[in-house]
This record gives C-alpha cells, sequence and structure tokens, in this order.
C-alpha cells in the first residue's frame, strides 16, 4: 500500500485546487510545498481578478477552465465566505483604431461561452464610469476581484477537512517509479521518502526543475520556462476613480496594464509586461513613466506624481518575446502523473477546473 493515493507539488492555488478535488472524491492527498506558507509563489503575486474568459483561443483549455473555473470558483468563494466583489469588467477603446480589437473580444467571448457582455459606446461607457476616455467598450458583467489568499486557506480547510495534508517547507527533491506508482523524495528539516499511487506537478514557477527530477518523464516533453514579470503600481493621495476593472485591448502576450479597485478600496495598476533572466521582483521606480502614459489613454486626469512603486509578479510563460502566447499544457502522457506547465493567466480563475481536469486525466 501507499503511503498517500496522491501527492502534489506545489500549495499554490493549483495544486491546492488539485488536492481539493481529489479528496472531495475520498482520495488520501499530501500536497508539499517548499516555502513556509501556501500561495507564496505565482499565486500570491498577481491582480486577483475573476476573468470572465472572452480572451482565449477557441477550443483551448484556456478558453473552457475559464469559463468552468470562474462558475464554480463564485460558488465556492460564496460557499466559504471568501470576500469578493463581482463589480465587472470594462475593455477599452481609447481611440477608433481600436474598436476592432474589442469586436473580435466580443466575437470570441461569444464563442467560448462568456455570459453578461454587452457592447457600449462611448457615452454609454462614461456614463458608467465617469472620468474615463473611450470611444467604445466592452462591459463584463461576470469580473471581478477576490481575496485569493482567503480563498486558498479554503482550499486548504476543505483538504484538512477531508483528511489530507498541506505540509511547509518540504521540498520536492525527486521521484521514482515504483510498482506502486511513485516513490517521493522530500526535502527540510527531517528529509523522507513518502510513496504515493499518484503524482501532480503543479509547481508554477518550478514546474519544469521538478519534471527534471521526476525519472521517466521525458525530457523533450520538457516545455522552455520564460519569465515575465508584471511591475504594479498604487495609487496615492487620490480616491480610487472607477468601481470597475478598466483594460485597454490586450497586447502581445499578455492581456495590457490595466486598472483595479482592490477589496480595501486601493487603486492599483499592472501589470506590465518585462521579460526577465531570473525571480526578482524588486519595482524599478523609472517604470513608472511607460504607466503613466498607459493609464492616461484612459484616464487623462491622472495626476502628476501619483503613482507609487507597489509590488511585482513572475508569470511562468512558455513563450518568449515576439513570440505566439500558447496554452497551458497539462501533461498526462506518463501513468499516474499530471505535470502542469505555464500555469499563467487566467489560472487562478480557473484552478478549481483544472483540478476536475486533472484528476479526470488521472482516472480518479
Amino acid at each position: 500500500m501507499s503511503d498517500f493515493d496522491a501527492a502534489i507539488i506545489g500549495a499554490g492555488a493549483v495544486g491546492l485546487a488539485c488536492g481539493y478535488a481529489l479528496v472531495k472524491r475520498g482520495q488520501s492527498v499530501l500536497v508539499i510545498e517548499r516555502e513556509g506558507r501556501i500561495g507564496a509563489g505565482v499565486s500570491s503575486r498577481n491582480s486577483e481578478v475573476i476573468h470572465a474568459g472572452l480572451h482565449y483561443a477557441t477550443g483551448s483549455l484556456k478558453a473552457r477552465l475559464c469559463v468552468e473555473g470562474r462558475r464554480a470558483l463564485y460558488d465556492f468563494l460564496t460557499a466559504h465566505n471568501v470576500a469578493f466583489d463581482k463589480c465587472g469588467k470594462l475593455i477599452v477603446a481609447t481611440e477608433d483604431s481600436e474598436i476592432s480589437a474589442l469586436e473580435r473580444l466580443a466575437a470570441q467571448g461569444e464563442v467560448n461561452g462568456v455570459e453578461g457582455v454587452r457592447w457600449l459606446d462611448g457615452a454609454e461607457a462614461r456614463a458608467l464610469e465617469p472620468g474615463l476616455k473611450a470611444v467604445a467598450a466592452l462591459e463584463s458583467r461576470e469580473s471581478g476581484v477576490f481575496d485569493a489568499h482567503g480563498y486558498m486557506d479554503a482550499l486548504e480547510g476543505e483538504i484538512e477537512a477531508h483528511g489530507g495534508a498541506v505540509v511547509l517547507k518540504s521540498p520536492f527533491l525527486g521521484a521514482a517509479p515504483s510498482t506502486q506508482g511513485w516513490d517521493i523524495r522530500v526535502g527540510g528539516d527531517a528529509p523522507t521518502t513518502i510513496s504515493a499511487r499518484l503524482l501532480i506537478n503543479a509547481a508554477g514557477l518550478g514546474a519544469q526543475a521538478s519534471a527534471r527530477a521526476i525519472e521517466s518523464f521525458p525530457s523533450g516533453r520538457i516545455p522552455a520556462l520564460h519569465f515575465g514579470k508584471g511591475n504594479y503600481f498604487a495609487l496615492q493621495g487620490a480616491k480610487a476613480p472607477f468601481s470597475r476593472l478598466i483594460y485597454p485591448p490586450p497586447i502581445p502576450g499578455a492581456l495590457g496594464t490595466h486598472y483595479r479597485r482592490d477589496l480595501g478600496g486601493v487603486a492599483r495598476f499592472g501589470p506590465d509586461l518585462e521579460w526577465v533572466a531570473e525571480e526578482n521582483y524588486a519595482v524599478d521606480p523609472a517604470r513608472a513613466d511607460s504607466f503613466y502614459a498607459t493609464i492616461r489613454r484612459f484616464w487623462p486626469a491622472l495626476p502628476d506624481g501619483a503613482l507609487s512603486p507597489d509590488y511585482s509578479g513572475i508569470r511562468p510563460k512558455l513563450h518568449g518575446p515576439g513570440e505566439t502566447q500558447g496554452d497551458f499544457v497539462i501533461d498526462d502522457s506518463v501513468a499516474k502523473l499530471v505535470c502542469l506547465f505555464g500555469i499563467e493567466s487566467p489560472g487562478l480563475t480557473s484552478s478549481l477546473a483544472i483540478g476536475e481536469e486533472v484528476a479526470r486525466r488521472l482516472g480518479v
């Protein structure tokens, strides 16, 4: 007998959601995390936005899992008393040349089955959000913001309530196939080897390194990892100007620098897209110049000196500069193993659906 039915590498939102999907099915689960708290990586350095599913290619995992995940997420947050604000989103064209991009998004949203989307002319958009510069906009009423840490706490609570465990300061060192499934080496203060029938690699930025440490996983199936850093700036000395999320048309490789009012009422802008070679979360104050230019396209009244460096995150991208943005990779090519690569936006929104997908692929 194995020690556990399933072991999961990484206690971010996706790893915890996988654990939740499995414990609901009666599986014994161990989640191992190298950091001293859950969600210390990609899951804690993002916009905490609930995406509706407009932006993603027809038939892609991102399109399907974002829509399924978003629907499930609102229900989960409500059931677990986790704070959220279904504030809605405006994707804004600030000049006529951007209208065609919004038309493509509207058509994609319809194909993807996204509810609550409507077209607004400039006057209608400004009536909703005075101070906004817009010649047209798409309103997405299913978009929102939420407490990502509260969400992960609730997932951890569900895993533990069903008899599973989340163990911190326990880095994954490697795994080898066994007759029952996997022998898994775990580091930390008391290094050990545990056995599990199933193994899930949900290590985020560490997914590629973890895959290389799994014997029998083909090295040729490990995609290249690119660090797409996103910087954020906060508004200082002024009231949050809009109640809804404000997004530009998407840019190559990302959704574009956007506005949100968080659950505490603070206005934040970001992320931009900065390609970096290693993990570095310092925010360069000089990047504010590009933020002012971008934000004033849709909010001309942004005061001088009002932006303060806030925080940054790094997306585990599978494409580099100038390359086409791809899909999530959920690799189930090796029996009793699933490796998750490139789980960037909308990974947080999609997390519950990703967990269900992983459980299905493992035959649970």
